[in-house]
C-alpha cells in the first residue's frame, strides 16, 4: 500500500468504509481458518469414532500454543509498526517487522524440537490416557513437530501486512493455506483416500501452511520497496532496540493465550473424568464456538492499525468512532449467532458426529457457549484496543483478572456444583463481569482528556 493510500485509510476515510477495509478481509479470513479447523473434526466425526474426535479434542491446547508466540512476536511488532507509522518514524517500522518475523520463527522452531523430544511428557499433560494417547501423537506430529515454524510464520506476517493497511493480502496469505487444508482433509483422513484418520488431518495442516508461508514469501519479493515489512537480516541483527516495545505489548498478549491453553488443559482434564464421548462432545462444541469467537477477533485485529496510527497521532475523535462503529457492528452479529446457538444445538452437532450421547451433552455446552459471545466480543475488542496503543500493563491486568481470578477457580466451582455441565458456565460468568469492567475503562481511554491510562 502506498503511503498516500495508507494516511488517507488512517485519517480521513469514512469510518464505516475504513473498518469495511480493514476489518472484512481480517473476519472472511479468521473464518476460512476457523473453517479448517473444523475440516479436521467435521471428517474425523465421519469415522463415527469419538476416541479419533478425542485426538483432535486433546491436541487444540498444544496448537494454541501457537498464538503464545504469535501474539509476543505479531501483536507486540504490529502495535509498535502502527503507532510508528503514525508518528513517522520509518526506521522503527523497520525492525519491529524483522524482529517480529525472525524471532517467531525462531521459536516455532524451537518448540517443534521440544515437541519431538519430549513427545511422551505433553500428551501426558494434555489429559491423553491409554484410549487416546496413540492418536492424538499422530496429530501432534504433524501440526506441531513438522508443522509449528510455517504456521506461526503465516499469522505474524499477516499481523503485519494488515498493520500498513494491506488488510487484503493479509487475508489472501491465510485464506489460501486454509482453502487447500480444507480440500485436501477428506482425502488424507477418510478411508476412500489415505485413510489416516486424525493424523491424516495434522498432515493436510501442515501441507497447507507450507503453502501459505510460500505465498507471503512471494508477495514480499514482489512488493519489495512498496512494503513496510522489511526482513532483511542485516535489519534483524539490528532490530533487538525495539525488543522492549515489542515485548510491553507482546508478552501480556502471550500470556493470554498461555491462560488459554492452560485453562483450556484445564478443562479437557476435567472433561476427561467423563469419558470420551464427553470429551468428544466439548471438542466439537469448542470447535463450533470458535466460528464466531474467529469472527470476533477478526474485528479486533481489524480496528487495531487505525486505533494504533491515531493514539500516537492523539486523534481520540476518530478512535471513538472508529471503536464504537466496529463494537456495535459485531455485537449485532454476535447477538445473531448466539440465538441460533440456544435455539438449534442439536442440529448443530449433529453436523459433526452421529453419537446421540456426544450430541446430547455437546447440546447443553453450546447453549451457554451462544449466551457467553456478545459479552465475550466487547472483551476481545476492548483489549485489542489497549495493545493497539501500546498499552501492555492494562492488558496483562485483563488477562489474569480473566484466567486466574475468574475463570479457574469457577471452573473447580462450577465442576463441583453440577458435574461436566457446569465447565462451559465459568467462561460466561468470566465474560460477563469482565465486559462492565471493559466499558469503564474504554471510557477513560477514549475520552479527550489526558489520563494515566496512556502510560500503561
Amino acid at each position: 500500500m502506498s503511503g498516500n493510500s495508507r494516511n488517507e485509510l488512517f485519517e480521513t476515510m469514512p469510518i464505516p468504509r475504513a473498518m469495511a477495509k480493514l476489518c472484512v478481509p481480517t473476519i472472511l479470513s479468521s473464518l476460512v481458518m476457523i473453517f479448517y479447523n473444523i475440516a479436521d473434526t467435521y471428517f474425523v466425526g465421519y469415522l463415527n469414532d469419538p476416541v479419533q474426535n478425542a485426538a483432535v479434542a486433546l491436541g487444540a491446547p498444544l496448537m494454541l500454543a501457537f498464538n503464545c508466540i504469535n501474539n509476543l512476536f505479531g501483536i507486540g511488532g504490529s502495535s509498535v509498526m502502527s503507532r510508528a507509522l503514525g508518528s513517522g518514524d520509518e526506521e522503527t517500522q523497520r525492525r519491529s517487522t524483522a524482529f517480529g518475523v525472525y524471532g517467531a520463527v525462531l521459536m516455532g522452531l524451537a518448540l517443534s524440537l521440544l515437541y519431538l523430544l519430549f513427545d511422551d511428557v505433553f500428551l501426558k499433560v494434555l489429559g491423553t490416557d491409554a484410549s487416546t494417547v496413540k492418536r492424538t501423537g499422530e496429530y501432534l506430529l504433524w501440526t506441531v513437530g513438522f508443522g509449528a515454524a510455517p504456521a506461526i510464520f503465516n499469522v505474524v506476517m499477516a499481523y503485519f501486512v494488515r498493520a500498513e493497511g494491506s488488510a487484503f493480502h493479509a487475508s489472501i496469505g491465510t485464506m489460501s493455506g486454509c482453502i487447500l487444508n480444507i480440500i485436501l482433509d477428506p482425502f488424507f483422513i477418510m478411508p476412500w483416500g489415505l485413510d489416516m484418520g486424525a493424523a491424516g488431518a495434522g498432515c493436510a495442516t501442515f501441507i497447507s501452511n507450507c503453502a501459505a508461508a510460500l505465498y507471503f514469501i512471494v508477495y514480499l519479493r514482489l512488493r519489495r520497496g512498496k512494503c513496510c515489512v522489511c526482513l532483511r537480516p542485516s535489519v534483524f541483527t539490528e532490530s533487538f532496540t525495539v525488543a522492549g516495545d515489542v515485548f510491553s505489548v507482546g508478552i501480556p498478549a502471550a500470556i493470554q493465550n498461555l491462560f488459554n491453553v492452560t485453562n483450556l488443559t484445564v478443562l479437557n482434564n476435567f472433561t476427561a473424568a467423563f469419558g470420551s464421548d464427553a470429551v468428544a462432545a466439548m471438542g466439537i462444541a469448542h470447535k463450533i464456538q470458535q466460528i464466531p469467537i474467529n469472527a470476533s477477533f477478526g474485528f479486533s485485529q481489524g480496528i487495531m492499525p487505525i486505533m494504533g496510527y491515531n493514539y500516537s497521532r492523539n486523534n481520540r475523535k476518530r478512535m471513538r468512532e472508529a471503536f464504537f462503529f466496529t463494537a456495535g457492528a459485531e455485537a449485532a452479529i454476535l447477538f445473531s449467532i448466539g440465538c441460533v446457538f440456544v435455539a438449534f444445538p442439536q442440529a448443530l452437532m449433529a453436523a459433526f458426529i452421529d453419537n446421540a450421547a456426544v450430541i446430547q451433552m455437546g447440546a447443553s455446552f453450546l447453549r451457554l457457549m451462544g449466551i457467553t459471545l456478545v459479552f465475550a466480543g466487547f472483551e476481545f475488542l476492548a483489549v485489542a484496543s489497549f495493545q493497539a496503543c501500546g498499552m501492555g500493563r492494562m492488558s496483562l491486568v485483563f488477562t489474569v483478572l480473566r484466567k486466574v481470578v475468574l475463570e479457574l477457580p469457577l471452573l473447580v466451582l462450577l465442576n463441583h456444583l453440577f458435574p461436566l455441565y457446569g465447565l462451559p458456565g465459568a467462561q460466561l460468568c468470566a465474560e460477563i463481569v469482565l465486559c462492565i469492567v471493559a466499558v469503564f475503562i474504554m471510557q477513560r481511554i477514549l475520552s479527550d482528556k489526558e489520563n494515566n491510562l496512556s502510560k500503561q
